[in-house]
């Protein structure tokens, strides 16, 4: 699997261990941004120990071909400001994943995600082969809405209850793109 991919304004990367103390101070500073959207986070999460483990089983899932997150890094500043993932990978006839995504609080509304998501769909699409992505987004998350609508994905359905965010069972409205170019 690739581990970097380059755009106009951003790196985006597969970080180790390294990277550990960078991605909590991340996490710390957009914990009340984020915790609308993501699950109940225990204030062990916010620690240098948790995210070098969060990163190893990143690599793991990796190594497996389930999953590969890539960080997003600003070129300007060398700052972590979100990542970009593709979960639940199933290749065979299914060539199938999940997709998420954050970005910091200081940079939304800057194109930076719908820059990151493009680039991880063209590597998804034309160098894993992938036939299918998926992206499930509460219905409130407007902005998330918009970015995957801007990209293409269309509207599915909804899920109810699909996943426990900050503690409640929310609702979420499916959206898949699909690789119209491949022809296996």
């Amino acid at each position: 699997m690739k581990s970097v991919i380059k755009t106009p304004r951003l790196t985006l990367s597969v970080l180790d261990a390294k990277w550990s103390e960078k991605i909590c101070q991340y996490y710390i500073d957009n914990r009340d941004f984020l915790e609308s959207w993501e699950p109940y986070r225990h204030n062990s999460f916010y620690t240098i120990d948790t995210q070098k483990i969060a990163l190893e089983l990143d690599y793991q899932g990796m190594i497996r071909g389930e999953m590969i997150r890539f960080w997003i890094i600003e070129d300007e500043t060398e700052e972590i400001i979100g990542s970009v993932a593709l979960t639940n990978i199933i290749k065979g006839v299914f060539k199938s994943c999940y997709l998420g995504y954050k970005l910091s609080k200081k940079h939304i509304n800057l194109g930076y995600m719908t820059e990151s998501i493009q680039a991880v769909i063209n590597y998804a699409f034309d160098e894993m082969y992938l036939h299918r992505i998926e992206a499930n987004i509460m219905p409130r998350n407007f902005a998330s809405i918009r970015v995957v609508e801007k990209l293409g994905f269309e509207f599915e359905g909804c899920s109810k209850q699909y996943l426990k965010i900050n503690g409640i069972w929310e609702d979420h409205n499916r959206y898949a793109l699909l690789n119209t170019s491949l022809s296996d």
